[in-house]
């Protein structure tokens, strides 16, 4: 089980929910489900209104699921992935920083999840 927990100056204060390991719903999914404003508009990997910064709190157990080709494709232009990023990512095991909500999934490693409210910033 992963403790994951949402930050943002949208919200009054930090809220940490549970996700089950072998869950496989998205960082968006939990976050509707427990009512955390993550904004969002495809929900495909498109548009990068659902960008995230994610920090583990161990990183020693980094595991989350690997990008998407949409992902990369979409975290490249908005220059929050780097061809760096992408081979520390596949090759290591060393997922990036930046994610987008609908496609990163936490495994059993608690982390915490940084959105900025407006549509594609997290910064």
């Amino acid at each position: 089980m992963a403790i994951v927990t949402f930050s943002s100056p949208l919200m009054h204060k930090d809220k940490a929910v549970y996700a089950i390991a072998g869950d496989t719903r998205t960082a968006l999914a939990l976050a509707e489900e427990h009512k955390i404003p993550i904004p969002f508009e495809c929900r495909d990997g498109n548009c990068a209104s659902c960008l995230i910064e994610v920090t583990y709190d161990n990183p020693e157990r980094k595991k989350a699921i690997m990008l998407t080709e949409k992902e990369k494709l979409t975290l490249k232009e908005l220059g929050k992935l780097t061809q760096q990023d992408i081979e520390d990512a596949e090759v290591r095991d060393m997922p990036p920083r930046y994610r987008l909500a609908c496609q990163f999934i936490a495994r059993d490693e608690d982390v915490t999840i940084t959105f900025t409210g407006t549509p594609g910033g997290s910064d």
